[in-house]
Parts: C-alpha cells; structure tokens; sequence
C-alpha cells in the first residue's frame, strides 16, 4: 500500500479503498461524551479543556483521525470533537472524522432522518467515514447500505463502513456498496493481544480480500496490556460497572498474562517506550497495513504515549514473541 510520511515523521498509510492516507492510530473520542447518557457514562466526564489539550497533542503527534459516534453522549463527544478541532486552528487542517449511527430499535430509514443532526453536532465538517454501528437495526444490511450509498451521493458522507459486522455482513455489505461504485471502506472490531477473534472468525480475512480496512477499537483491552493493573493490583478494585465486567482483573487472570506484560515492558523499553507503545505498535504493525487502532485518551500524556507507538516498529521476531505470548495468556481466539 501506498504510504507518505507526515512532517513529524509518522507515516500514513491508504485507509482501505477509500484513497484516505491515515495515521495508523486515529483517536478515540468516546471519552469525551461529557458524562451523559448511559454509553457516555461508562467514562468520567472530561473537561473541555482536557479533551482540547488531548486533540492537541494527538495532532501535533501525527495522528490525523478522529473516531466518535452518535451514541458517545447523544451526540456530545462529537460536539467536543468538533470544538477541540476548532481550537487547534490550523493544526486541524486535513484532519479526518468518522462517526457511526446507532441502529437499535431503529429502521434504515432513520440514517438520512439523522444525517443532519450528526452534521450540526460537528460543526458542518466534512464526514469521512460514516459508520452503522453494530448489526442490530430493524432493516437488513442491503437497505442500511443503500441508504448509506445515498448519502454519499449527495455529498453528505465521504465513504462506508461498519462496526462490529460479521464476515458474512462484511461481504453482504460490499455487494450492495458495489452497485452504486462504491465499496466497503472498513469494519471497526474489538482487536487486541488479549481479542484476536477476528483472525479466527473470517473478519481479518474477508477484509484482507476485500481490501478494506480494520479498525480495532479497545486496543489495550481496557487499559490491561498497559501492565498498571499489574503493577497495581488495587487499581482493579477501582473499576466499576460494565469496564469491570468486561475485564480479567482478578489475580488468577492478571498471574497468566504476566508474562506478556512483563514482555511488552522489555520490548517497550528497547525502544524507549512503554508497554503501551508495545501493544500498539504490535496491532498497527502485525498485519501489515490491514489493521488501525484508535486508543482513548483521558488526559494529555495518554495522547503522549500513543503518538510514541507511531514511531518505531516492532521486529519480526518480536512480533511473533507477544504472539506466542498472549495465547499463553489466554487471548480470546
């Protein structure tokens, strides 16, 4: 794939069949959804000037993307998004935003009905990548694609993606794309050292084929491959709710990936980086330039530590050692 260097040294890469040229790791921006909302309450709420230092930093670190939704506090994270953008001045110029709608409870129809509030909500900035959030609407994959399809051609939305689809939804997908020439530019899935379902379940692969992209979201299981639930275990006794349950932080699980954060501190630390870094730079590097992560960021050296991952790459060997090393750890497969 083609790919350009940015003038602080990351590289671009092509976004899929989209002709994007996209940072590697783009910026979640579910953690500015301001606290509102049930999915917006999963975090504490950011202040705006936090989210706006965190935009900053990410920018001036070569991340070029940013990654929100509809369902990040009604609506708020992309109104933050939109307002950090805004404060960056010219450091946000060539910037890229996707967002996604929500489709429960909903019918494909809802897509153009909502298209406008999710334009208001960004300030009128250009939508690059639209995405249906998760596989549960009321209508089948075909109509929510062709209503997709419809809105790029009234230049409302660049390009087409998913989130959370199947590979036979993937497919499903690009076959309906096809028919107004356009094709499926990405699926966003969960996909860390600890979650390599997608290499098992045809997800990677049928996007391999397709030429689309990976997205992986939660790409440090929750802040568990950055090793501080390892190195403070009370820390886990501070997670609350739905991020407890969706986390291995008990001492029988947080003894059996040991090894692996032990190896990402080592292999970090050759670099000059952090475990962090590591856990990244394994996903944007492991599958050639298939897979893009977007890590969160709550405060100003979390956007530090991603942009760090972005500038160095992993060896082969070492690759395939945090490989062997997370299936010892119990990665979900």
């Amino acid at each position: 794939m083609a790919e350009k260097m940015t003038q602080t040294g990351s590289r671009l890469r092509a976004f899929g069949p989209t002709g994007m040229m996209l940072s590697p790791l783009g910026l979640g921006c579910w953690q500015f959804s301001r606290g509102q909302g049930m999915i917006g309450g999963f975090w504490n709420a950011i202040d705006d000037e936090a989210s706006k230092e965190i935009v900053r930093v990410s920018l001036e670190g070569g991340i070029n993307w940013f990654d929100t939704a509809e369902i990040y506090g009604r609506g708020e994270s992309e109104q933050a998004l939109d307002e950090a953008l805004t404060a960056a001045g010219d450091l946000a110029r060539g910037s890229h935003i996707a967002t996604k709608w929500w489709p429960a409870m909903r019918t494909a129809a809802n897509i153009p009905q909502t298209i406008a509030e999710r334009q208001r909500r960004l300030g009128g900035r250009r939508i690059d990548l639209y995405m249906v959030h998760q596989p549960w609407s009321l209508s089948p994959v075909a109509s929510e694609m062709r209503q997709m399809a419809k809105l790029v051609e009234r230049g409302m939305i660049a390009n087409v993606g998913v989130s959370n689809f199947s590979a036979k939804q993937m497919r499903e997908s690009d076959r309906v794309l096809r028919t107004f020439g356009l094709r499926l530019a990405s699926n966003q899935v969960k996909y860390n050292l600890l979650d390599r379902r997608i290499e098992k379940n045809g997800i990677l692969e049928t996007a391999q084929e397709l030429g689309c992209a990976i997205i992986a979201y939660s790409p440090l299981e929750q802040g568990l491959l950055s090793g501080k639930f390892h190195r403070q275990p009370a820390l886990a006794n501070q997670v609350k709710g739905l991020r407890r349950m969706m986390n291995s932080l008990g001492p029988a699980a947080l003894a059996q990936s040991a090894p692996l954060i032990e190896a990402l501190e080592r292999i970090g630390a050759a670099y000059g980086g952090s475990a962090t870094q590591a856990a990244l730079n394994w996903l944007i590097h492991a599958r050639g330039d298939t897979v893009f992560a977007i890590p969160g960021a709550s405060k100003a050296k979390h956007a530090e530590e991603n942009v760090r991952a972005m500038t160095f790459r992993l060896a082969a060997d070492e690759l395939a050692e945090l490989e062997e090393l997370s299936l010892r750890a119990g990665a979900k497969v």
